[in-house]
């Protein structure tokens, strides 16, 4: 089968126009011209022209002094069309606030990603909250909640195929990396309606998260609800949010099969 980024419709000029703009990111707010060379594999003329048209069109901008590149507000408009008219987003926005609202914990929804879990809505905790979490942020579905509770709704064989594919780093001593155990954590999470995890991505961080689903029982996102690990134990979380998470996504997921039913998307 020929690659995607062979085929004659495929146009490199904007893959690689996007690939500047994603080269911009938390630990790395602005470039020089080597260094968005180096993060996009590109030569220095090439990202200069790259660099230039993004500046003209208003996406970055260069300051005069460091001659450093960085994004500019207009960059949000690539997202926010997705934003606006995500009909997921749309449907579990109310419920997903009446759960913050009840358990005054950080709660979001997610949605797949290749490999990763990506935050498209976000209702954040009541109380004092130390790891940001912005709408946009992208994690590894392998050592999440809210990835695992996607992977639990989709055949054994393609979660493992997935899993044995994606990287799977250690990103704090909890991390679960090896597949034999992910595996089991997955099928748990089928088991249980929900799944958990302590401190595998952020240290002292406790996650919960349950499938959202549609009328054939496919997997579309997740719903989370977060919480430290000094305010929380991880069998009290089980107990009292778990529930919760539970009947909320669904909620969601019926909302779904109304509005399909009432003839909306």
């Amino acid at each position: 089968m020929t690659s995607p980024d062979k085929s004659p419709l495929f146009a490199s000029t904007l893959a690689r126009g996007l690939e500047v703009i994603s080269a911009f990111r938390a630990g790395r707010p602005s470039m020089n011209l080597p260094e968005l060379a180096a993060a996009t594999h590109m030569t220095k003329s090439a990202a200069q022209r790259f660099a230039y048209t993004l500046e003209t069109l208003g996406y970055l901008r260069k300051d005069p002094q460091s001659k450093r590149y960085q994004l500019t507000p207009r960059a949000l408009s690539l997202g926010l069309g997705f934003l606006q008219t995500d009909s997921l987003i749309d449907r579990a926005t109310p419920y997903l606030h009446q759960l913050n609202r009840e358990c005054h914990e950080s709660c979001n929804l997610s949605e797949p990603d290749a490999n990763d879990m990506i935050f498209v809505a976000r209702f954040p905790s009541h109380n004092q909250v130390m790891i940001p979490m912005p709408l946009g942020l992208s994690l590894p579905m392998y050592c999440t909640a809210s990835g695992r509770a996607w992977l639990s709704r989709i055949a054994p064989d393609a979660a493992r195929q997935k899993l044995e594919h994606m990287p799977r780093p250690a990103h704090t001593q909890s991390t679960l990396t090896e597949l034999a155990p992910l595996l089991e954590a997955v099928a748990q999470a089928a088991k249980d309606g929900y799944a958990i995890t302590e401190g595998e991505y952020f240290p002292g961080d406790i996650s919960l998260a349950a499938p959202i689903v549609d009328a054939a029982g496919i997997p579309l996102g997740a719903i989370n609800i977060s919480v430290p690990a000094s305010r929380w134990r991880l069998d009290d979380a089980r107990t009292q949010l778990a529930p919760q998470l539970i009947e909320t996504a669904r909620a969601i997921s019926a909302a779904g099969l109304s509005q399909r039913a009432g003839g909306f998307r």
